[in-house]
């Protein structure tokens, strides 16, 4: 059996220091180690993206990624992004929409629409659908989905548009 090795990372805000196998994949280490079941095992290959958690601001699959690769860095679950609030528009478009069923996928799916918001506020339904495509789901077919992603791009849109511009004085 291999050693341990000590592993310092910040989970949702707040500092872990654990002993880990330098093999333990870190959606494991996330749902065993820290009991944080948010984000889901599903193909255990990085196909299906129901492992999906960010780290260092990024999306990664958590089943492809060690746990010793964040060494260092911030993650953050699903838990910890809707504490913060920064996806509540899209988890209630999600629900208007009809998006989640059984919602295993939804953790990985409101990762990669977080990420897709961000990157691409301006994304064509086509862009949001092709974004999309690395997350599988069996039960809504995607287009309640992509509904769900496209309403909350308008609404993050015309929120923006409707604010007063700042003016900078000289």
């Amino acid at each position: 059996m291999a050693s341990l090795q000590t592993l310092h990372v910040e989970v949702n805000g707040q500092a872990q220091v654990r002993s880990v196998a330098p093999r333990q994949h870190l959606v494991d280490f996330i749902r065993n180690e820290l009991g944080l079941k948010g984000s889901h095992l599903g193909c255990e290959h990085g196909v299906c993206g129901a492992c999906t958690v960010e780290v260092n601001g990024r999306i990664v699959r958590g089943c492809l990624t060690l746990a010793v690769q964040a060494e260092g860095g911030k993650v953050r679950t699903i838990e910890g992004l809707s504490a913060d609030g920064d996806v509540r528009d899209l988890q209630d478009a999600f629900v208007r929409n009809n998006a989640l069923q059984c919602g295993f996928c939804t953790p990985g799916m409101v990762m990669a629409g977080k990420e897709l918001l961000e990157a691409k506020p301006d994304a064509t339904r086509e862009e949001v659908r092709e974004w999309m495509s690395g997350n599988y789901c069996r039960c809504t077919g995607y287009h309640a989905i992509v509904d769900a992603i496209c309403e909350t791009l308008a609404e993050r849109a015309k929120n923006a548009s409707s604010r007063p511009s700042e003016k900078v004085s000289a």
